[in-house]
């Protein structure tokens, strides 16, 4: 299997047994060079989001990926998780819904936009 899958298989499992809401994983294979895939689910509270984020980058570390990080820890609406290889959003539900990260990443990017 290949290192990538396992480990957005591992955040995928980790989120699902931790009751993250909503999860939905982004393959950004030729549409950016930022990941290979990117996860977003939502929390219930702020203190749910930030479990959830810690549970992700310890199940990173302990997959090998060593700078791995959290972003955004001081907010109670998002955190988002740098895995390297896989980029995890956790959002509260409304600053999800206003954000649309599924609508933006999901669409085919035309190619000119991918050179520039």
């Amino acid at each position: 299997m290949d290192k990538i899958f396992d480990l957005k298989t591992i955040i995928l499992n980790t989120l699902d047994s931790n009751k993250a809401l909503d999860i939905v994983s982004i393959d950004l294979t030729n549409k950016s060079s930022i990941a290979d895939y990117m996860i977003i689910a939502s929390g219930t509270s702020s203190r749910h989001i930030q479990a959830l984020s810690e549970q992700v980058l310890e199940k990173c570390k302990s997959s090998g990926i060593k700078n791995c990080k959290i972003e955004g820890k001081e907010s109670n609406d998002w955190n988002l998780i740098d895995g390297i290889d896989v980029i995890v959003h956790i959002f509260n539900p409304e600053k999800r819904k206003f954000y649309e990260l599924e609508k933006m990443w999901s669409e085919l990017i035309p190619k000119e936009k991918v050179l520039i």
